[in-house]
């Protein structure tokens, strides 16, 4: 193969009390076109600042091929991004897993969904966003000894997926330095038996029982301070009877109701927020990556 076209959805990651387990595949997408040249890195399609090697897919491109054995030979990556960078819906994960399968391909080594997992957390070291970009829909996961094991949930069709994503980046790192070194024992009880019964009221589409379960204690409330207009989209989600969460690292917030709430958000949040949001009605990517041509 001397070209392939992928396409490999947004995640929205650490859902409700699922810190760094659980995530979901959705219906916003990075579309990564992989040709072989004779040498070197070329990257097209992308603003300036990311067409160099250091690209995450091309990073990722090279780290599958390493693991692979398989001299590097040279590539053309054109990218068609729609997820947006550092807004916590996985573009990184987008870009990574879209690397690695793409060396797989055009080597005439496929790769199957679980090798692309475990070579792609060497990249990035928690799978929660990687496992739904690989597999598509809700994801389960664990990694034990360097070994990533993932299942998928069902997830009921009735669920609206909301996302708020702002004006302004919140990076992983910055995200990540606020967070406690040790928990109490309660808040990890919370959150252990918080994301048993979110998984069966998305499974079974429970909208009361959800709400509740959506809260979480392991990160959110340390993170929240980073994010602009947090408590006034916070509420709004109360008065629209919508779970409420913080989506990967933030700074997009999410909803999860039974039904499409979005242009009633917009009027109940008219006036109220100082950054400028945008207000994405998405639907569930049972797919995962998909290969286009």
């Amino acid at each position: 193969m001397e070209k392939v076209t992928l396409r490999i959805p947004a995640t929205s990651a650490n859902l409700g009390p699922g810190f760094d387990s659980i995530g979901c595949a959705l219906s916003l997408y990075n579309t990564l076109t992989f040709e072989r040249q004779p040498s070197g890195v070329s990257i097209d399609g992308c603003p300036k600042e990311f067409r160099t090697p250091e690209n995450l897919a091309a990073v990722a491109y090279n780290k599958a091929l390493s693991e692979l054995g398989i001299p590097f030979g040279g590539v053309k990556i054109t990218i068609r991004a729609d997820v947006p960078v550092s807004r916590g819906l996985g573009s990184s994960a987008a870009m990574i897993v879209g690397g690695v399968t793409a060396a797989g391909l055009l080597n005439d080594r496929p790769l199957s969904k679980e090798e692309i997992l475990k070579i792609s957390l060497t990249l990035e070291n928690h799978p929660d966003n990687l496992a739904p970009a690989i597999y598509g829909g809700l994801t389960a996961s664990i990694t034990e000894d360097g070994v990533p094991y993932t299942l998928p949930y069902r997830i009921h069709e009735k669920w609206h997926f909301t996302a708020l994503i702002p004006d302004f980046k919140l990076s992983t790192e910055t995200a990540r330095a606020c967070l406690p070194t040790s928990y109490s024992r309660a808040d990890a009880v919370y959150n252990i038996s918080h994301t048993s019964v979110l998984l069966k009221a998305l499974e079974e589409g429970d909208e009361t029982v959800l709400r509740i379960a959506a809260k979480d204690r392991l990160h959110e409330q340390y993170r929240s301070h980073l994010i602009k207009d947090y408590e006034a989209i916070k509420a709004a989600a109360k008065s629209l009877d919508a779970a409420f969460y913080l989506s990967g690292a933030g700074p997009t917030l999410m909803y999860i109701s039974g039904r499409a709430v979005a242009e009633e958000l917009s009027k109940v949040l008219d006036g109220k927020t100082e950054a400028d949001w945008k207000i994405f009605p998405l639907d569930i990517d049972r797919d995962g990556t998909m290969i286009l041509n």
